[in-house]
C-alpha cells in the first residue's frame, strides 16, 4: 500500500498540529513545518512515536526561498507531495480600523495570504510536474462572515478563499 506524503506548514500548534497527529495515526509520511525549531522538533518526535516517518522542516511562509525549499526538501526526502495543508496563519492586530497600522496590516497579509501564495506556487510546482496532488488550505469562518473589530484578519481569509478557488480553476 502506498502512504500518501502529506505537508503540513504551521503544523506546529492548533488545527496544523491536529492534522499532523490525524494523519500520523492512519500512517501517512509527514512533513511539518513552523518557525520554531524546539517545538517542530518535539513534533516530529511525538509523530514518530505514532509509528509515523516524520521531519520536522523549519520554513517562514513569508519567505519565497524558504517555502521553495521546505518543498524541495519533502520530495527530496520522500519522493513525492501527495498532499499539503497550508495552515500558517495568524489573526494580527485586532481591534477597530483605526487602530490598525501599515505594519499590522502587512504581518497579517503576509502570513495568511502572502503564504499561501507562495505555498501554492511551489506546490503546484511539484504536483503538476508528478501528476497529481491535493492542496487543503486552511481558512475560517470569517472567510465567509465578518467579525466586529477584525477588518484585517477577515480581509485576510477572504482573500484566501478567493484565492483559493481561483488557483483551482488555473490548475483544474
Amino acid at each position: 500500500m502506498n502512504k500518501p506524503v502529506v505537508l503540513i506548514t504551521g503544523a506546529l500548534t492548533g488545527i496544523g498540529r491536529a492534522t499532523a497527529v490525524a494523519f500520523a495515526k492512519d500512517g501517512a509520511r509527514l512533513v511539518v513545518s513552523g518557525r520554531r525549531e524546539a517545538e517542530g522538533k518535539a513534533l516530529e518526535a511525538e509523530l514518530r512515536r505514532l509509528g509515523a516517518e516524520a521531519a520536522f522542516i523549519p520554513a517562514d511562509v513569508r519567505r519565497d526561498d524558504e517555502v521553495s525549499n521546505l518543498v524541495d526538501k519533502t520530495v527530496a526526502r520522500f519522493g513525492r507531495l501527495d498532499v499539503a495543508v497550508n495552515n500558517a496563519g495568524t489573526e494580527g492586530q485586532v481591534g477597530p480600523i483605526t487602530d490598525q497600522t501599515a505594519e499590522s496590516y502587512a504581518a497579517t497579509f503576509d502570513t495568511n495570504v502572502l503564504g499561501v501564495i507562495l505555498s501554492m506556487k511551489h506546490e503546484v510546482r511539484v504536483m503538476r510536474g508528478q501528476g497529481s496532488g491535493s492542496i487543503v488550505n486552511i481558512s475560517s469562518t470569517y472567510g465567509h462572515e465578518g467579525a466586529a473589530e477584525a477588518s484585517v484578519y477577515v480581509g485576510s481569509k477572504h482573500a484566501v478563499e478567493c484565492i483559493t478557488n481561483l488557483v483551482g480553476r488555473e490548475i483544474a
